[in-house]
């Protein structure tokens, strides 16, 4: 006979950082703009234990211009949301998304415009 080994079962205190509804739909409308403008072309998203992470990519071979993180760990201190570069630098850091997002809507506004 053989030995029946339980299936693991997933630890109740490891909570799944994510973003609502309303952020999402912020990310991915200004995603959304930056493809028509045909600046971006993939995304990636991932949720952890300490932060939700959304990538944008120019090309899906390369690494991602710009990264929008959600650490709720640091709300009460800098904010919880970032804006980090391409090369890893934190370009904004914030309580609210839409100031965090700021520059990447002025440089839409320049790549529409020119």
């Amino acid at each position: 006979m053989s030995n029946v080994t339980p299936f693991p079962q997933p630890q109740r205190d490891a909570q799944q950082t994510g973003f609502d509804r309303t952020e999402i739909m912020r990310i991915t409308d200004l995603y959304g703009r930056m493809v028509a403008a045909g600046h971006w072309k993939d995304y990636s998203i991932e949720f952890g234990k300490d932060a939700a992470v959304f990538w944008a990519f120019r090309r899906a071979a390369e690494r991602p211009e710009y990264k929008v993180e959600k650490r709720p760990s640091l709300r009460s201190k800098q904010g919880m949301w970032a804006l980090i570069g391409e090369s890893g630098v934190v370009l904004k850091r914030g309580h609210e998304l839409g100031p965090v997002l700021a520059p990447i809507e002025r440089r839409l506004m320049k790549l529409v415009a020119g």
